[in-house]
């Protein structure tokens, strides 16, 4: 009998769709994958959820979990794929708020996992980032621990990953794995794209390519409090989002390029900032997944402000830009079925390393 997959689903801080990736977990491979991208209002639906009251925001956690439900089965059906040849599911869930340092740390993730456990008839593993705040974590990032199986004991590299919001992960030979969120990622420029040219993003970066980086505004922004601030350390979707850009920047069609050029420069510079926590050995390699990994323009400032480094995307190692998050549950899934940590406590501050994830039984 051939080894059975795992399935993960990732939809990340930008809510702009669901990614589905199945996995063989040894030896490691990435079977399929396929994002199935949300309607524009589902996507706002998803973005303000952090201000919905009580009744709508259940609503809309139960509605999120059949949708996942729906598209796992799509996915399978797309691929020839049996319920019968998955193991687990882990799914991350849609985080609607992320408050590490509130008086009461406090994560939620939404996207019930019950739909999914009783369409597939399969063990459901989600809600992984509670248990890391239990032990006085601060619930991100967790996909270090993917990181530290894929490449630990690999040549010492950095691995960014670029979603909404943007992480560093260290790992290699000789390397204490780390981890942190680094600063804004896509969401920025994707909402001046969506609010100043109603266009869902800034497609390989060209619009940045156009405009002129004002970078006395990107020198002022690496000041904020956070860029200093050591790890472990991670970000809520809305710290880089819509207030901060009306706090910072004048939005208009005639000045829309250079704002993209500015954000792009700085969420580049902030990646660049965040390498001076990470041991000089990793600085040498970049690797770029999310995707940010599909900004030209970004990987190009990646590489001026990093003259040193050699900047690759994830896809040159075979592992699709877009595949990484939604494989990392997939195998952290796994681990926790089996009951085997799947956690890198040093890149989070939790006090020791646990297997995360809720389980909720097909049966």
């Amino acid at each position: 009998m051939k080894t059975k997959l795992a399935l993960g689903l990732m939809s990340g801080t930008s809510a702009d769709g669901l990614t589905v990736c199945a996995v063989r977990v040894r030896p490691f491979e990435v079977v399929a994958f396929q994002n199935y991208a949300y309607p524009p209002a589902l996507q706002q639906q998803l973005l303000n959820a952090y201000q919905l009251p009580a009744a709508p925001l259940s609503q809309l956690h139960f509605a999120l979990g059949k949708l996942y439900a729906q598209k796992v089965k799509l996915f399978l059906k797309k691929y020839r794929l049996s319920a019968g040849q998955i193991s687990v599911i882990g799914s991350h869930g849609q985080t609607v708020y992320h408050g590490p340092k509130d008086k009461t740390p406090n994560t939620l993730q939404i996207g019930e996992p019950s739909f999914l456990a009783c369409e597939m008839g399969v063990p459901v593993v989600s809600d992984f980032r509670p248990k890391d705040m239990a032990l006085g974590g601060e619930g991100a990032p967790l996909i270090p621990f993917f990181d530290t199986f894929l490449w630990g004991k690999k040549a010492p590299r950095t691995l960014v990953n670029v979603g909404g919001i943007s992480n560093v992960t260290a790992v290699g030979r000789g390397i204490c794995p780390a981890g942190f969120d680094s600063g804004p990622g896509n969401t920025l420029m994707d909402i001046t794209c969506q609010q100043v040219l109603r266009r869902p993003f800034d497609k390989n970066g060209a619009l940045a390519r156009k405009g002129r980086a004002d970078k006395a505004l990107v020198r002022q922004l690496l000041n904020l409090p956070y860029f200093a601030q050591k790890p472990p350390k991670s970000l809520d979707k809305n710290t880089f989002g819509a207030a901060f850009l009306q706090k910072y920047f004048t939005l208009s069609p005639a000045t829309v390029n250079h704002a993209l050029a500015t954000l792009n420069l700085f969420t580049a510079a902030a990646i660049t900032r965040a390498l001076d926590f990470l041991p000089p050995a990793c600085r040498t390699q970049i690797w770029v997944s999310g995707g940010g990994a599909f900004n030209q323009t970004l990987l190009d400032n990646l590489q001026t402000l990093n003259p040193h480094a050699q900047i690759h995307t994830t896809q040159e190692m075979g592992l699709h830009p877009l595949a990484k998050e939604s494989a990392a549950f997939a195998v952290m899934a796994h681990y926790a079925l089996h009951g085997k940590i799947n956690h890198c406590a040093r890149a989070t501050g939790a006090r020791k390393n646990a297997v995360l994830g809720k389980i909720t039984l097909c049966k």
